[in-house]
């Protein structure tokens, strides 16, 4: 039997074209399973197969753990205190051995054994082959359509396979067995059985590349796509800058008579491209995302990275786009959030955000009408601001000597500390299960409070767009503050 070992796995080894230590390593593998079988539960058994020879070893063995940690399997495990009388010098983390019968090789079955040997060769082979396919850094998977597998599409490439999921194709893209086909590598799947890499013909990414297949500028890093948005099938948005003052962007990207954007949108399905000249400046961004529309004035909020777009009625539906394409994909592209509205609706917005800054400067400053409107006019929106500006940026207001700014400036600290004291004691209103929610600030405590929100079931209550009237928060963010709310109630 020992003499046969040998000649099988020289046999595989040579008509597999691997290594005799993979076989080997497959041999013994094979053996610990069926010794495996063969005791029962779960025992960790190990097998050593001497080269030269055949002959074979069997032993058991436990898995030396923390005394801490304590056993979570006790037929492959022991604690390191017991471990420790037996070897004085173990360690966590070391095995300890004991030899034992070994089984032999008829019991389990020669052509078993052979089976469950080849499949262990496959998949040593297969992972060989992934692995030389994945180490040319190839980003873009060109193969042949081979089944559908649930919906999914099998793509090969050579002896590689991939995996291309109904959810990552073009939609009403109609792939057929046999087709060639590309699609951008979004990963590797380990756990899978069967094909591990993952592709998409619908990721930002694999516009990218194929930009980068057509552009030989961008490979030569003349030209670089900062960013990409893409409504696959349909229409899509990318940003380029170049880094030589010779080179055009947007007209290096089209090609001679639109050969090059036309090479990518044929690729993907008809998919209309607006190539976009990326900037530093994040309102002049904006403004060549909207294109084709133009854009009258922009608002900036840097703090809720916001932006107020104004266009006229006649550019108002190509900003927005049908369904409002347009403005989505500016917004991805860009990472600002954009609102489109038209000049009257921005004067009307601009009114009612006055209308309330001047009501908190003449109830909290104690100034009149005049006062407040001196110092909106002057850019000042917050108490913050009026408190904490350098002196001199106030004592260059029209009609503002040393002494009013002064005054103004510590009516403002007050106003200030007032508030914050107000703040912290309508906090210690609410109950503390609720204060220790994650995501919840002092600020957003307070308006819970104001709101007649005290507790986290209070909470758990609300609609989202209660909350988003309450406190002022995106929808998204309300939704995850409800949603993390409630979660008590179905741990109960």
């Amino acid at each position: 039997m020992n003499r046969e070992m040998l000649m099988l796995v020289d046999a595989i080894s040579r008509e597999k074209s691997v290594d005799r230590e993979v076989v080997f390593g497959a041999v013994e593998a094979a053996l610990a399973q069926a010794t495996k079988k063969l005791h029962g539960g779960e025992v960790d058994i190990r097998v050593s197969v001497d080269r030269e020879t055949g002959e074979y070893e069997t032993f058991r063995r436990w898995l030396v753990v923390p005394d801490a940690a304590g056993l979570q399997n006790p037929d492959a495990e022991e604690m390191l205190s017991d471990a420790l009388e037996r070897i004085p010098d173990i360690e966590e983390g070391d095995y300890i051995e004991e030899s034992m019968e070994s089984v032999p090789i008829g019991r389990i079955g020669a052509q078993a054994a052979k089976q469950v040997i080849l499949q262990k060769i496959r998949d040593a082979e297969r992972e060989q082959l992934l692995n030389d396919f994945l180490s040319r850094g190839e980003k873009i998977m060109v193969g042949t359509v081979k089944r559908l597998d649930k919906g999914d599409i099998v793509v090969e490439s050579g002896r590689v396979e991939g995996r291309l999921k109904r959810n990552e194709m073009i939609p009403k893209e109609n792939l057929r067995t046999g087709d060639r086909v590309r699609a951008f590598i979004t990963g590797v799947d380990t756990a899978a059985r069967g094909p591990q890499i993952m592709l998409s013909r619908s990721a930002p990414g694999f516009m990218v590349e194929l930009f980068a297949q057509e552009v030989p500028e961008i490979e030569q890093g003349l030209l670089e796509i900062k960013s990409c948005a893409r409504d696959p099938g349909s229409r899509a948005k990318i940003a380029v800058i170049s880094h030589d003052k010779r080179v055009d962007p947007i007209g290096t990207c089209v090609g001679v008579r639109g050969s090059r954007v036309t090479a990518v949108t044929n690729e993907l399905a008809g998919e209309r491209v607006d190539i976009v000249l990326w900037s530093e400046d994040p309102a002049q961004f904006v403004i060549g995302a909207l294109a084709p529309a133009n854009v009258q004035s922009i608002v900036v909020d840097e703090e809720k990275h916001a932006m107020d777009v104004v266009v006229d009625e006649e550019n108002l539906a190509i900003a927005i786009g049908r369904g409002g394409q347009n403005v989505r994909l500016a917004s991805e592209l860009t990472g600002w959030r954009i609102n489109i509205m038209t000049a009257e609706e921005s004067a009307a917005k601009q009114a009612q955000e006055s209308d309330s800054i001047r009501k908190l400067f003449v109830d909290k400053l104690d100034v009149d009408q005049e006062v407040a409107d001196l110092l909106i006019d002057e850019g000042f929106t917050s108490l913050e601001e009026v408190a904490y500006v350098p002196l001199q940026e106030m004592l260059e207001i029209e009609g503002f000597d040393e002494d009013t700014v002064s005054e103004l400036r510590n009516r403002a600290k007050d106003a200030l500390l007032t508030m914050e004291i107000a703040r912290e004691e309508k906090v210690e209103e609410v109950s503390q299960d609720l204060r220790d929610l994650d995501g919840l600030t002092p600020e957003l405590i307070a308006k819970l409070a104001d709101g007649g929100v005290h507790t986290r079931d209070d909470l758990a209550d609300l609609a989202v767009d209660e909350l988003v009237e309450m406190t002022g928060v995106e929808d998204a963010q309300a939704k995850a503050l409800i949603m993390k709310a409630r979660e008590h109630w179905f741990n109960a």
